[in-house]
């Protein structure tokens, strides 16, 4: 007996169906049994289900001689499950990598309940991700079984089938089945969740809902969605049976809400069928009222009025309500645009007034990461230059959500302020690791500071011309009109100056002096109880190896695609025995990891605002292609490169150089393959240790807990110099020609 049946209904799936299955198939957890029905699919459905059915012996294939719609096709496909819990899942929609140990996991936890309700998030056709609105309902608070009236609210979530596990035998018991029809979720849902003597909840995405451009059954235009009324007969005739008067009220709201949402949708009921369908949902209204008030439909006046427009039959009333509202809600956006562009042209034009007037000599204005906050070379200038240069008054730009970022004495700039577009147009130094905006004007005088943000291992700027899914359409004319403004440009070794040459070919001067971020990491070691203590902040178990999973960005995968699936790392750990945590960090181009709670043995530290921080914390960094590798390496702990997606990142994006083959240490392909190098040491052995002292002399040769000073007193004090240069073999760090021994273990280095 299989601890999951996952039942897959398909017709007219099949540009879907193989990444269906797939997501369930390869999912970590393996104990699960997946019965795919073919409802007469007239696609490729059955041929896909068969194909994965020879595949792999955990799949049924079931094919039915005639199309009986999704409910009964799930009927189908329950009277063939064994497994102690059953999962629905639609031949277009994926289960996300984990979500079954995570699933499992809750279950186990939960002492199995009867019904456990997880989260899902839309997926676009264009890529874009949007977790459940309402996904605060899901939160895991005590208790943590519960029945329905101690969590009434859970019925506000979407009433669907696929965002829950039920207990098979549950199931068996309460006589649940699929009705004929459309809109068959409802009598489904509705009663299981009713039913249940314990229910859980999981806080996490485990279901990807795709919202497909056109196909999709209840997006069509017909008179199916007429069905909707006999699926809410059943509903109330459920609770007439069960005498449950008292959920009346609440189903009768939701009723209400459903029905009007189905007619407010454009063209989802056919023209011909409009009057019949208010009619009958002004008859259901009066059916199932029963002196429900109206007022009870909500909090917000539009509610309540759409309520009284349906008991009174008022629908050409209602239909102008509707218009009225998506009138009002056009008429705001327009009008939002409208102040936001008067709101930008008012500002550059209070800018360019400003450009004539003098320049602040003991003004200098700092960014980073297009605003995100205080971080990187900019944040070691800036609290450098505060130190070093008499006199220096210090700005930051950075959004309102970042602003908390910015330490006490800098004063902090909101993008397209009247304060912003002042400091900009008169400030002596402007200092940034990207650009700033095109309109930005180079005064004379004026002295602008490209920090750039981390070695490059992909190719950048004109080096893209030849890689348009890394350039997504970039204006390299553009461009080159910014990199213009350049008076600096930091580099942190020889191969970098070399890069910048090439991609930003322009009169400026190089500085390749080391990265002024990595002071931090090439100064003295961190005392061994502010470590333990920076460890304990951040919830890392006392005797276990943080490893750091810091994954980089891929210009050609739309949405935010996790490269690595750590629940299954994380498991794969487990069952070698290793005592490791992983520290997962999306690249700043995400503002949160993937949505959901973290996999057992995964600590999300992606909101924490420090990446050194998360670097002096670790034992070891996993990570695929980012830069962190070339600071990190700084440190002389293990680095383990990712590297299964390695040629076609390398063929889209484009890279100076193979990591494969020049690595900063062990490179492993697959989430197995790292497991078993952690778990064995392999990734901290003496051949993984050469490659990484190779890496330092060649990425590191000038970093020594210096680098900041020698650019601030070059650019702001006028002290023209040179870093230490090492001697063969040797790299700078803390004390200029030392080569910190690497360590054996990644658990014990001390720093």
């Amino acid at each position: 007996m299989p601890r999951f049946s996952v039942i897959v209904p398909a017709y007219r799936v099949q540009a879907y169906l193989d990444e269906c299955l797939e997501s369930v198939l390869a999912q970590s957890f393996t104990d699960v049994e997946v019965i795919a029905v073919d409802d007469c699919s007239p696609d490729f459905c059955g041929e896909i289900i068969d194909g994965a059915a020879a595949r792999d012996p955990r799949l049924t294939a079931v094919h039915l001689t005639a199309n009986v719609g999704l409910g009964r096709a799930r009927n189908a496909g329950l009277e063939r499950a064994t497994g102690d819990y059953v999962l629905f899942l639609d031949g277009d929609d994926t289960l996300v990598p984990g979500a079954l140990q995570a699933i499992a996991d809750r279950l186990a936890a939960t002492a199995d309940p009867d019904v456990l309700v997880y989260d899902y998030a839309r997926t676009y056709w264009d890529g874009r991700h949007a977790r459940n609105v309402r996904a605060d309902l899901l939160a895991e608070r005590e208790p943590r079984v519960f029945r329905l009236a101690e969590r009434p609210e859970l019925l506000r979530l979407l009433m669907v089938v696929w965002n829950k596990a039920y207990r098979r035998d549950f199931v068996a018991a309460q006589g649940l089945s699929f009705p004929p029809g459309y809109y068959e979720d409802t009598p489904w849902t509705y009663p299981a969740l009713l039913s249940a003597e314990r229910v859980a909840v999981l806080d996490r995405v485990c279901v990807h809902y795709r919202q497909r451009r056109s196909g999709n059954i209840l997006g069509t235009p017909g008179e199916q969605h007429l069905d909707v009324f006999e699926q809410y007969d059943r509903v109330f005739a459920f609770l007439a049976a069960r005498r449950l008067d008292g959920w009346r009220p609440v189903l009768f709201v939701r009723m209400v809400d459903h029905l009007t949402t189905i007619f407010n949708k454009s063209g989802r009921v056919p023209r011909h069928k409009r009057a019949e369908f208010f009619r009958r949902a002004r008859a259901q209204y009066a059916r199932y009222g029963g002196g429900v008030r109206a007022v009870r439909a909500g909090p917000g006046l539009r509610a309540r009025t759409r309520h009284l427009l349906v008991r009174f039959g008022s629908r050409r009333a209602f239909h102008l309500l509707g218009a009225t509202g998506r009138l009002l809600s056009r008429t705001r956006d327009l009008a939002g645009r409208a102040a936001r562009r008067a709101r930008a042209g008012c500002g550059r034009l209070y800018y360019r007034i400003q450009l004539r007037l003098p320049l602040d000599p003991h003004l200098a204005v700092f960014a980073a990461y297009w605003y995100r906050g205080y971080s990187c070379n900019p944040a070691a200038l800036e609290a450098k230059a505060r130190e070093l240069v008499p006199g220096l008054a210090t700005a930051w730009i950075a959004h309102p959500g970042h602003a908390h970022t910015v330490p006490p004495g800098v004063r902090v700039l909101h993008p397209g302020s009247r304060a912003c577009h002042r400091a900009l147009a008169r400030a002596t130094y402007l200092v940034n690791n990207v650009n700033f905006p095109q309109y930005v004007v180079k005064r004379r005088g004026q002295v602008h500071v490209q920090t750039h943000h981390g070695t490059p291992l992909k190719k950048m700027g004109l080096d893209l011309a030849d890689h348009p899914a890394g350039a997504a359409g970039m204006d390299f004319a553009a461009l080159m009109a910014r990199v213009d403004r350049w008076d600096y440009s930091l580099s942190a070794n020889r191969h970098s100056t070399l890069a910048w040459s090439r991609a930003y070919p322009a009169d400026h001067t190089t500085l390749e002096y080391g990265y002024p971020r990595n002071d931090v990491l090439a100064g003295a070691p961190l005392a061994r109880s502010a470590r333990a203590e920076l460890r304990a902040r951040l919830g890392i178990p006392e005797g276990a190896t943080a490893v750091l999973y810091a994954p980089t960005h891929r210009d050609y995968l739309p949405g935010h695609v996790p490269p690595l699936d750590l629940g299954a790392l994380a498991h794969a750990l487990r069952a070698h025995g290793a005592h490791v945590v992983l520290l997962a960090r999306a690249h700043y181009f995400h503002d949160a990891a993937p949505a959901g709670a973290p996999p057992a043995g995964v600590l999300d530290v992606t909101a924490h605002p420090s990446l050194d921080e998360l670097c002096l914390a670790s034992d070891a960094l996993l990570t695929d292609y980012s830069s962190v590798m070339f600071d990190y390496a700084l440190l002389g702990r293990p680095i383990v490169v990712h590297a299964a997606d390695w040629e076609a990142y390398r063929l889209a994006r484009g890279t100076y150089f193979d990591i494969t083959a020049e690595p900063p240490g062990l490179v492993c392909r697959s989430a197995d393959e790292i497991a078993g190098a952690l778990a064995a040491g392999a990734h901290a052995a003496p051949a993984a240790a050469a490659l990484l002292a190779r890496f330092r002399q060649r990425f590191c040769p000038y970093d020594d807990g210096h680098a900041a000073e020698r650019v601030v007193r070059h650019v702001f004090l006028g002290e023209a110099g040179r870093p230490p240069v090492p001697g063969p073999g040797e790299v700078a760090r803390g004390v200029p020609g030392v080569l910190p021994r690497p360590t054996g273990s990644a658990v014990a280095h001390s720093e």
